[in-house]
């Protein structure tokens, strides 16, 4: 059993900053890559921005040079940094986690997810 436990979420006015956390638990033999996705009302899920295990990371245009991903491998938990946040902003952010779990004979690669944090930026 794993667990993705997201915080940080909140309402902000244009301009500001937030924090989001997401700290994994459970059967875990090793975390792969962590990620920051987004779904705001009526669009489609979208990817914000992704860390590997080696600390490379991919961000989506839109948010270039405005959020930051890290992780903390001993906490398990990867963090994404919003400043500068606009109304576009606005979204239910949702952790992603590609984690390989123990099983009887080996280990078995999964995708989880949190399950999710409003995150609202007014103008």
């Amino acid at each position: 059993q794993v667990q993705l436990v997201e915080s940080g979420g909140g309402l902000v006015q244009a301009g500001g900053s937030l924090r989001l956390s997401c700290a994994t638990s459970g059967n875990i033999f090793s975390i792969n890559s962590m990620g920051w996705y987004r779904q705001a009302a009526g669009e489609q899920r979208e990817l914000v921005a992704i860390i590997t295990s080696g600390g490379g990371t991919v961000y989506a245009n839109s948010v270039k040079g405005r959020f930051t991903i890290t992780r903390d491998n001993a906490k398990n938990t990867v963090y994404l940094q919003m400043s500068s946040l606009k109304p576009e902003d606005t979204a239910v952010y949702y952790c992603h986690a590609d984690i390989s779990v123990r099983t009887i004979w080996s280990t078995e690669e999964y995708d989880y997810w949190g399950q999710g944090t409003q995150v609202t930026v007014s103008s």
